[in-house]
């Protein structure tokens, strides 16, 4: 038989920092223990996924959507039995920005930041993707599309209409990552940003106080975090990369490869 979940038998396993969001999680699985109801989650990154899988177990089934394959932020559904679900189970909306192109520019940060200041949660709407060419879209709830359509209509200064589009009128998703190696003294989260970015300790030490860095989509300030491959680091203005391996380099470094997606400049 399943049984409840406390949330404490989790914190030794995540920061500090994450056990709102455990808390939170363990409710969840615990009122899907309690009403045997499916639960359909908000907008998650790969982090929180990774927290819901551990407290679910192996004694839930998980599936997720967030409108195309590679999708950063997913929805995630809760069950005790398998359902074969479609993308539509998932309740997801693909909203289109419609803004005069030739006039006018939109940034990934601009759109985030409206969205964001919208009054809504941030869990309420997963991706922006672009097709690198000017079009934008970004995918939100189903059950808050009316309120997104009547409250965005302007993005910084530019004056925008969403437009609903069906999931098969999706942009093809812009991938402007590419693959770079570096030679790094050790696997110290400092060490690591130093060896890619170029920039000394003392100015890592001050983005870290700063909370400009994120590890695995958390703020992270400890310098002396030692990574892993799959981690994924960000820097504000710099950009994110994910540690793909590392072998040994000659006098005792390390070679780092890492997948590395720059900060947009415009």
């Amino acid at each position: 038989m399943m049984s409840k979940r406390q949330a404490s038998s989790f914190y030794p396993h995540f920061a500090i920092e994450e056990r709102p969001t455990i808390d939170h999680f363990v409710g969840l699985f615990n009122r899907l223990l309690f009403t045997g109801q499916p639960i359909l989650t908000d907008f998650l990154d790969p982090r929180e996924r990774q927290i819901m899988e551990a407290i679910a177990g192996g004694e839930a089934l998980l599936q997720s959507f967030g409108g195309y394959e590679e999708a950063e932020k997913q929805r995630l559904y809760l069950s005790l039995d398998w359902e074969n679900l479609r993308p539509d189970d998932y309740q997801l909306e693909l909203f289109e920005i419609v803004y005069p192109q030739k006039f006018a520019s939109l940034r990934h940060s601009q759109i985030l930041g409206s969205l964001a200041n919208s009054g809504v949660q941030l869990a309420t709407f997963g991706d922006i993707v672009t097709d690198g060419q000017g079009r934008w879209q970004f995918f939100a709830e189903k059950e808050l599309s009316n309120f997104f359509e009547s409250q965005i209509d302007r993005i910084g200064p530019v004056k925008v209409r969403l437009e609903k589009k069906p999931l098969k009128e999706l942009l093809e998703v812009e991938d402007n990552s590419q693959t770079v190696s570096a030679v790094a003294a050790s696997l110290r989260l400092d060490a690591v940003l130093a060896a890619v970015t170029h920039r000394s300790r003392s100015q890592l030490k001050t983005a870290l106080e700063a909370g400009e860095v994120r590890l695995n989509w958390h703020k992270e300030s400890k310098a002396e975090k030692i990574l892993q491959p799959g981690d994924l680091l960000s820097l504000r203005h710099f950009g994110r990369l994910r540690l793909l391996s590392v072998q040994p380099s000659r006098k005792g470094r390390l070679k780092l490869e890492c997948r590395f997606w720059p900060a947009k400049r415009k």
